[in-house]
């Protein structure tokens, strides 16, 4: 019997449980590998061996312990003394990923991430194997399972973001501290990954905007039902001109037809479009520890039969950040003649046009709900400006993207 010795880092959530599946899969592994595959050591911030000796008797290195510090290192350790590493750390990659990628590059060893976006979703694979001669236009989806829930809960319910992401945390779909996931830096440091790939690009974590979903309100959804609409965190990233690259994460109102439409619960799911392919929609569980650990064995299984790498970055888009997009406005108005046309006034004045608009309530209760044609979005932003500053509000307006496709 071949042995393949998989030293891991890291024995949290994700870490336990992709060691009971090594265990329990090893046999097939075996059969289908000819090579198997077994734990060389365990590695955690607080016990284990010295990080020297557990990579002297691995093969294969699993970073699962997240973060910088000292992941980074660590992993580059192991590439440059020729391990494979197998990683779901979404921080590192869309912060240190090119460092990373030419190491493994130079001294010829495979370095996976599947695990790192969007659960059992095969979107890495898919981007660089299945859809590697494609041109791609635009990859977007929902890449993070926790916000998912909470905004399924939220319209399903009507009950309030912190009602709702107490039962995440309570189900756990959601960490004791899960400002990552809710402010949109989780799906933020996934989309540049996935822009990394599809459009071979380096893109910093930085270079992704991103709005959470704290501020989402009861009645947004509410209101949105009326206009038959679903709300998402959506992550995208874009073509612009043949030569702009557009990446940022926010929530948005999808219409039924929306192939992203009726992704719901903790469930994950990405739309690839290319010219060549149209559209091409994958799903699964996105939020979960077995989940991701899955993931991870099929990256260890897959660097077990080499070879594969991340190919350089060989184009330079640049970064784009002023994107046309549709827009859903909620504002809380005076109960007075002339509300709706103030406001109209101030919109043709940044060339915003309204598709459609619901007036509700009454005195300390009046509302403008509406959905505005695409724009660009420094003009709308100058128009909420504006609005934000009319005697007749009663409070800050609200906007959320609307996504205006559908496919049949």
């Amino acid at each position: 019997m071949s042995v393949f010795r998989v030293g891991l880092l890291g024995h949290g959530t994700v870490g336990s449980a992709f060691a009971r599946l090594l265990e329990e899969h090893a046999g097939r592994i075996e059969r289908t590998t000819g090579l198997r595959p077994e734990l060389s050591g365990v590695l955690t911030r607080s016990r284990g061996d010295s990080f020297p000796e557990l990579l002297e008797r691995s093969d294969l290195i699993v970073e699962l312990i997240g973060g910088l510090d000292p992941a980074r290192e660590y992993v580059l350790q192991a590439l440059r003394t020729g391990r494979h590493v197998v990683t779901a750390n979404k921080q590192l990659l869309s912060q240190h990923g090119e460092e990373l990628w030419e190491a493994a590059r130079e001294h010829d060893v495979q370095l996976r991430f599947e695990g790192a976006v969007a659960g059992v979703v095969p979107v890495i694979r898919v981007l660089q194997e299945s859809l590697a001669g494609a041109v791609i236009d635009r990859v977007h989806g929902i890449v993070n399972g926790t916000t998912n829930f909470i905004l399924t809960e939220m319209g399903r319910t009507g009950c309030a973001f912190a009602d709702a992401l107490a039962e995440a945390q309570r189900l756990g779909y959601a960490e004791a501290d899960p400002t990552d996931d809710v402010t949109g830096r989780d799906a933020a440091a996934k989309m540049a990954i996935l822009a990394r790939l599809a459009f071979e690009t380096p893109v910093h974590l930085d270079q992704v905007r991103y709005e959470g979903i704290e501020r989402i309100q009861p009645d947004d959804l509410e209101y949105a039902r009326e206009l038959e609409l679903g709300l998402k965190l959506i992550g995208t990233a874009e073509r612009i001109d043949g030569d702009g690259l557009a990446v940022g994460v926010y929530p948005a109102f999808l219409y039924p037809g929306h192939p992203l439409a009726s992704v719901n619960g903790p469930f994950n799911a990405v739309t690839i479009e290319s010219e060549a392919i149209t559209e091409v929609t994958m799903s699964g569980p996105g939020a979960g520890g077995p989940q991701t650990a899955s993931a991870v064995l099929g990256d260890v299984i897959s660097a077990m039969i080499p070879p594969a790498s991340t190919p350089p970055a060989l184009e330079r888009l640049r970064i784009v950040s002023d994107v046309r997009s549709s827009f859903y406005l909620h504002l809380e108005v005076a109960d007075e003649p002339g509300v709706l046309a103030q406001v109209s006034q101030v919109l043709a004045l940044q060339d915003v046009s309204v598709k459609s608009v619901v007036q509700k309530g009454m005195r300390d209760q009046a509302r403008l709900v509406m959905v505005v044609h695409p724009v660009l979005e420094s003009r709308f932003a100058a128009a909420m400006d504006m609005i934000a500053g009319l005697p007749i509000m009663r409070a800050p307006p609200r906007a959320i993207r609307v996504i205006e496709e559908q496919f049949g």
